[in-house]
């Protein structure tokens, strides 16, 4: 990691808490009271200019949350607690959020979206499409067909297609390299190799999965809006036995596997 001068580092830092949930001005105080250590109103606003009656404000918060410790003379004093008790609560706060929020969706509607026959979605990103695959290979009971290219391939895909291997989930793998195929071979040994009409690695395509013959998603990798030189991946999914996607991808990339299950 490239290392931070002070003023990204401010400025980072300051992205991070509001992500985390203060708001602008208990971020700036804190990380004022973070240069100083102790100080009052008065000279946690000469910092940078913080207005003092957001700085009034913003103690008072922070307190609330436990960040800082006040003195009661006149004026009042403020000090910051440690850097490191400051991260384990707010890790402790985010986790407990997340569990609150997994209780009310809970309640809120069934785990699993609903899987329509017809329509096909978009997904846009590495991290979404890498996760919409995590979910289908987790979910197949029968059979996973599966290509993907070095770069995409992650170790969550190996875990899931490990923990499919485990339930008895027939997994068949084709138009990958060699070192894509060695590395899922090996940590997942009954993974077939079969045949297809492309070669999937001579394309700019991403991933490929079909599982249980009626969920299927497609990727490519495209440039990046920025213009960047690394590339982003944008996929399409759709489910149901005749969904429109699943038919014609199985049409194309299983129609061999097919023919020689039938044999």
């Amino acid at each position: 990691m490239a290392p931070f001068d002070e003023e990204q580092a401010e400025a980072e830092a300051l992205d991070r808490l509001q992500n985390l949930g203060l708001s602008q001005y208990e971020s700036q105080t804190l990380i004022n009271l973070l240069r100083l250590g102790t100080g009052t109103t008065q000279d946690i606003a000469r910092v940078n200019g913080v207005p003092r009656t957001r700085v009034y404000e913003a103690t008072d918060r922070l307190h609330e949350l436990g960040f800082i410790d006040i003195q009661y003379t006149t004026p009042r004093k403020f000090t910051v607690i440690s850097e490191e008790t400051i991260i384990r609560m707010l890790n402790t706060q985010r986790e407990n959020t997340i569990t609150e929020l997994a209780e009310r969706l809970e309640v809120i509607g069934p785990a699993q979206p609903q899987r329509e026959q017809f329509g096909v979605w978009t997904v846009t990103g590495r991290e979404a499409v890498s996760s919409r695959i995590d979910e289908f290979i987790a979910d197949a009971d029968e059979q996973i067909v599966y290509m993907t290219v070095d770069e995409l391939l992650t170790d969550d895909h190996l875990d899931r297609l490990q923990d499919a291997e485990e339930r008895g989930v027939e997994i068949y793998l084709a138009g990958i390299s060699d070192d894509v195929q060695d590395q899922i071979q090996e940590m997942v040994p009954s993974a077939e190799l079969f045949e297809t009409l492309w070669e999937w690695r001579d394309t700019p395509a991403g991933n490929l999965v079909i599982t249980d013959e009626e969920t299927a998603l497609v990727s490519a990798l495209v440039n990046g809006s920025s213009g960047a030189t690394e590339f982003e991946e944008t996929a399409i999914w759709g489910a149901g036995d005749r969904n429109s996607l699943v038919v014609v991808l199985r049409a194309i990339f299983t129609w061999r596997l097919d023919g020689e299950r039938a044999e």
